[in-house]
């Protein structure tokens, strides 16, 4: 299935999802990240901030926001800039997404765990995202372990086709799936 394929089929499946699914999903899979090895020793971890029809990483953030040192993206031009998460410094940026404001960037080099948004993932660490390529662009050469996190449906049996330039996950995480796709990295 061509990546425009899945885009598709995904959001037309997030579409039927009502809030309780919503919370539920996101509930069982963040509960399943945060009991994982490598999120106890992950000490800097880059998440993102969920829009309305992500996974979302609200209720999470402040779990955990007094435990971990949390980063959040934010766009700047073709790229994306890593800034420590403070609630009060949240503003709509690109594409409606809340983000930090500031000046006091940090490379991807000081990151422990990078948490990965995307429409779709497969058993091997493949990942569908929006297509703009931020991530691929960010995760490019990084060492972090990198964790996609998804509802099951976003799960492709199937496999996905990945080009020269996707970053594969080192770990997939859903509702009901915990697959540990790069053993290197801390189950």
């Amino acid at each position: 299935m061509k990546k425009t394929d899945i885009r598709r089929a995904i959001r037309a499946h997030k579409a039927l999802l009502s809030e309780s699914d919503r919370a539920i999903g996101a509930a069982a899979v963040f509960d399943v990240l945060e009991n994982s090895v490598a999120f106890t020793l992950a000490e800097k971890v880059l998440m993102y901030h969920s829009l309305p029809d992500e996974l979302s990483t609200h209720r999470f953030l402040d779990k955990w926001g007094n435990r971990k040192r949390f980063f959040l993206p934010r766009v700047n031009g073709v790229n994306l800039e890593i800034l420590p998460y403070d609630r009060s410094t949240l503003r709509y940026g690109s594409f409606q997404i809340e983000e930090p404001q500031g000046c006091d960037t940090v490379s991807i080099d000081e990151i422990d765990m990078v948490v990965v948004p995307g429409v779709a993932f497969d058993r091997t660490g493949n990942r569908v995202g929006r297509g703009k390529g931020y991530y691929d662009r960010l995760l490019a050469g990084c060492n972090a372990t990198k964790v996609g996190v998804g509802y099951d449906f976003q799960l492709i049996e199937d496999g996905i086709e990945a080009d020269g330039h996707d970053v594969t996950m080192d770990i997939v995480i859903t509702q009901s799936n915990y697959i540990v796709v790069n053993k290197k990295h801390r189950q």
